[in-house]
């Protein structure tokens, strides 16, 4: 294989990129803006995603930067805990029975680091333009003004054209690739906004017993609270028919009323934005395969977007170099039931991350939102208190919402 072209420089890209690297597989990753993006909406890295970074050799360095969480609490806003969940009950099947809480942003620099060192290429600046059809291989058009052949820029006056066996789209949900190629991308807008607030608060004070990630139930105004190695992070839902700077403003307020310290909470950071569930109609086309946000998007409410796509990256990069992905539970993994879903044809792989898509990431997220914005939360009560109770009903709850079941066959 001569060469692969990654668009997008984000967890998803590099990660395929370097997949792809490590098999000995020239690549070139093509990035829209000037450097790696310092925004961190996703933070929470589940098991499996742990077990395929490891087997990229860029596990240990995550680790150091981020933090474990071996549990995760279901709470009510007036009544304190309902259920925490604890992830030992994976111990038979994966080596890491816990979630690591970093943002994705200080990832992708290990990412980086790692594919440089085996050869791989990104370039900054190059925002994809088109992708024209070639006879054979996959050609992308970027909108810098030279040509690259062999990673050697050559300046033209008609743009940027590099040239590769396959294309693999992590360019986000706003997908250049997608949009070229105009694969309808469908599904839903959710009515909320989401709202993200940033906190050196030591939130575990104000409200005692919390976990590093909760999911907190209430009739009026749900909310969620993460912890992540440097800030709470608090999302909160916001009705549609509002300005931005308005609930910019009442954010104050609202942070007061989860918990009262007495004064406004210290604000790091907070951004405010849409929330969509949507699949491209194909994960494949011709040469080209998506991944990512490019392919699926989803609702936060479980921390699976992040982690399916990395799942995708390391899957379809596996597919094209026609083995198992390295370090997953897809890879001969001891865990019971595990398969080698990397094996197959891009086409196959890209059709099986289809129905992940769709039956597990997407079904799970949204479960999650209908959950938490329950008109009668107290009736899901009982049955989380069951479910924590119970190690093997656990077990059958966190193999799904972990990804593990998404990454086998039917038992």
């Amino acid at each position: 294989m001569s060469r692969v072209l990654v668009a997008g420089a984000g967890p998803v890209g590099l990660t395929a990129a370097l997949t792809l690297a490590r098999g000995g597989v020239p690549v070139t990753v093509l990035e829209a803006g000037p450097e790696l993006a310092a925004e961190s909406r996703a933070s929470t890295f589940h098991p499996p995603t742990l077990e395929m970074l490891a087997g990229l050799g860029v596990l240990d360095e995550l680790m150091e930067r981020g933090l474990v969480a071996r549990t995760f609490q279901y709470r009510d806003r007036s009544g304190g805990p309902i259920a925490t969940l604890d992830l030992g009950v994976l111990t038979g099947d994966t080596p890491y029975p816990f979630r690591v809480q970093c943002e994705q942003s200080k990832l992708t620099p290990i990412l980086l680091d790692h594919l440089r060192r085996h050869g791989g290429e990104v370039l900054f600046g190059q925002r994809v333009t088109g992708v024209p059809a070639p006879a054979g291989g996959v050609a992308v058009t970027t909108d810098t003004g030279s040509t690259f052949t062999g990673g050697v820029a050559v300046t033209t006056d008609a743009g940027d054209t590099f040239t590769g066996d396959w294309l693999i789209a992590a360019d986000g949900a706003h997908s250049a690739v997608r949009r070229a190629l105009d694969i309808p991308f469908e599904g839903l807008t959710y009515p909320e906004r989401f709202l993200v607030a940033s906190t050196t608060e030591p939130v575990e004070r104000l409200l005692p017993g919390l976990e590093p990630i909760n999911y907190v139930f209430d009739p009026g105004e749900w909310l969620v609270l993460l912890r992540t190695p440097d800030h709470w992070r608090v999302l909160l839902p916001t009705p549609p028919g509002t300005s931005d700077e308005a609930e910019l403003a009442r954010l104050p307020a609202r942070l007061r009323a989860v918990a009262d310290p007495g004064r406004d909470w210290e604000v790091a950071h907070a951004s405010l934005y849409r929330v969509h569930q949507r699949v491209a109609a194909t994960f494949a086309t011709g040469r080209v395969l998506l991944a990512g946000d490019a392919a699926h998007v989803n609702n936060p409410l479980g921390g699976l977007g992040m982690n399916s796509g990395i799942h995708d990256a390391v899957l379809l990069a596996a597919s094209l170099l026609g083995s198992p992905s390295p370090g997953s539970p897809t890879s001969g993994s001891s865990a019971p039931g595990s398969s080698r879903l990397g094996d197959g044809s891009p086409p196959e792989v890209a059709a099986r991350r289809r129905r992940v898509a769709l039956d597990h990431v997407g079904a799970i997220s949204h479960g999650n939102w209908e959950k938490l914005r329950s008109s009668d939360p107290a009736a899901h009560h009982a049955e989380l208190r069951a479910l924590a109770a119970d190690p093997k009903a656990a077990r059958a709850h966190l193999l799904r919402a972990c990804l593990i079941s998404s990454l086998r066959e039917p038992e």
